[in-house]
């Protein structure tokens, strides 16, 4: 069971609630808004609903609030499903829209306005803001406060036929302008909308607020434990209203918990559209924007991005956590259950002259070093390999562990070479090395008892495959971008993302699948792009470095 034994509140209250016989079976909801993709507090918001339901025997329903036709698609249906079927959640029963219950909504809209409870209002949207007050200061009644229920019925009558422009009239709950509960001061049920709606086509032309409709959904669905965000607990007194005003069939409660929010991050739907529609991201799915989607194509997994949000706790208070540490989550498990690989990202020819021109040799390396059940691969060794050009020198210092001229160091998995000469360009620039092989070195010490100064990637210049690497950094360069007066575009950080054209890979990595997770040995944690890669043209995305800051592990093993 994903939460058992965190940090986690919202348990003690459920396990409670089953002991104390208030409920018999435990129904929660995840109930997004289809107007964007989700992201990493969604992912802690999915895996709270989903998690408690799984570990107490319940239910978790997956609903679209879909009460603002404006700002919502398909597109964004489409891919909150495949983002809570992707970290591993089904829901229950079909899927379900705030949308199917409408009519239901606007009976009850009805019924409150029979009841004396609610009433059409004329004021504009400045009058409106005036006569509500402000946080130090009661509002006032609105002049149309006291119409009759007939008048009031009529009236939301011709609302619904499209007899009245949008912003003219809304319909409003009679509670108390005077409260100092802003959310409790006659707030908006219904507001004129023409525009169509992507489940109801032109069928409605009024549409509920979220706040009406959010509770009499959970009552519709039975949902015991109405488990929202902290930003809601001021609407939790409106919520209670409405459940005790209305003729509803079960009583739902709603529980707030701390939202996820982490550092060199930003989540706020419009900030995130923004950076899309200024092109500062190749869209929704970059790997480096911090929605589901791009953290999946960055190469995290649902596993860290589960154990993650356990790791955090669900608490009552609000925080940041250090972004690290959701880098260590995802570290861990790639380092625990990623195949290991070789890419060269720059690469320099190194010439075997003891090899034949057509001499070819296989030598075999665990695909993981621990664990047996991953196999092993081949790796080709030719006369033509490639090497990092940063593990290459002329001359160095006995700190320098790689490949020196007149010096040694292991191929990694293979032979014990040392470098004889150079080939520079015009410029004075090593474009070539010349070295041999040490004899009966691959899985032994030099015969001659030299022992190599390293182990260095490498791969096979004939039997290799070129590739796109994309190397992805944290998209801001500050820990808080858009706190205070920050201007959150002045922070993205410049050194995001660098695409190298021409890296070379081991053969078998060009068959790898999309979202296939690797370990290039020395280099990092990187994913086969989910939709640019294939065998012919090999696309692979950074997904993390092998240095874990937050735990202060060192290198990832290799």
């Amino acid at each position: 069971m994903e939460q058992q034994g965190t940090n986690n509140f919202l348990r003690t209250i459920i396990a409670d609630d089953l002991e104390n016989g208030r409920v018999s079976d435990i129904v929660t909801r995840f109930p997004p808004e289809p107007n964007g993709y989700l992201h990493i507090g969604h992912a802690k918001s999915i895996s709270v609903n989903f998690g408690l339901a799984e570990e107490f025997g319940g239910r978790c329903n997956l609903r679209f609030d879909d009460t603002n036709p404006e700002k919502e698609s398909q597109e964004f249906i489409d891919s909150i499903q495949e983002d809570v079927r992707w970290l591993g959640f089904a829901w229950d029963g079909e899927v379900r829209f705030a949308s199917s219950y409408f009519q239901q909504l606007y009976d009850w809209a009805v019924y409150l306005v029979e009841q004396g409870l609610a009433y059409v209002d004329d004021l504009s949207p400045e009058e409106a803001r005036e006569y509500r007050g402000t946080l130090t200061e009661p509002g006032k009644n609105s002049p149309y406060r006291d119409r009759s229920v007939e008048e009031n019925i009529t009236l939301l009558t011709f609302m619904k036929a499209g007899e009245f422009e949008e912003g003219s009239r809304v319909l409003r709950a009679k509670i108390d302008m005077a409260s100092p509960n802003m959310n409790l001061r006659d707030p908006i049920l219904y507001r004129i909308r023409k525009v169509a709606h992507h489940q109801t086509g032109t069928d409605w032309v009024i549409y509920p607020t979220y706040d009406f409709a959010h509770g009499q959904e959970d009552a519709i669905e039975g949902i015991t434990h109405s488990i929202c965000t902290l930003e809601f607990e001021d609407h939790r007194p409106l919520y209670d209203w409405f459940i005790e005003n209305l003729p509803v069939h079960s009583r739902p409660r709603q529980y707030e918990f701390g939202r996820l929010n982490t550092s060199y991050t930003v989540t706020s739907k419009r900030k995130l559209k923004q950076l899309v529609d200024d092109a500062v991201v190749s869209g929704w799915d970059d790997p480096r924007m911090p929605t589901i989607a791009g953290m999946r194509r960055r190469g995290f997994t649902p596993t860290a991005l589960r154990h993650f949000c356990d790791m955090v706790g669900t608490t009552r208070s609000d925080g940041v956590v250090d972004v690290a540490m959701l880098e260590h989550a995802i570290r861990d498990d790639l380092n625990a259950n990623a195949p290991r690989g070789m890419c060269v990202l720059n690469p320099l020819k190194v010439v075997l002259t003891d090899f034949a021109e057509d001499q070819l040799e296989v030598v075999t390396a665990p695909a993981h070093p621990s664990r047996e059940d991953l196999g092993e691969r081949q790796l080709p060794v030719t006369r033509e390999l490639y090497i990092d050009a940063d593990d290459f020198r002329e001359s160095a210092n006995k700190k320098y562990k790689r490949l020196v001229l007149g010096k040694r160091v292991r191929l990694r998995n293979a032979y014990v070479i040392e470098a004889d000469e150079v080939i520079k360009n015009a410029q004075g620039e090593v474009i070539e090395v010349h070295a041999h092989t040490v004899p009966n070195t691959i899985g032994n010490d030099p015969e001659d008892g030299v022992k190599p100064k390293g182990v260095i990637q490498w791969v096979s210049a004939s039997k290799g495959r070129q590739a796109t690497v994309r190397l992805y950094d944290r998209l801001f360069d500050h820990e808080a971008p858009d706190k205070g007066d920050h201007d959150f575009m002045a922070h993205i950080n410049p050194e995001s993302l660098t695409v190298i054209q021409q890296a070379w890979i081991e053969p078998a990595l060009a068959q790898a699948a999309p979202e296939d997770n690797f370990q290039f040995e020395r280099e990092g944690y990187f994913v086969a792009d989910r939709f640019d890669h294939s065998s012919e043209a090999p696309v692979f995305n950074k997904t993390i470095g092998l240095r874990d800051t937050w735990a202060q592990r060192g290198e990832g093993a290799s």
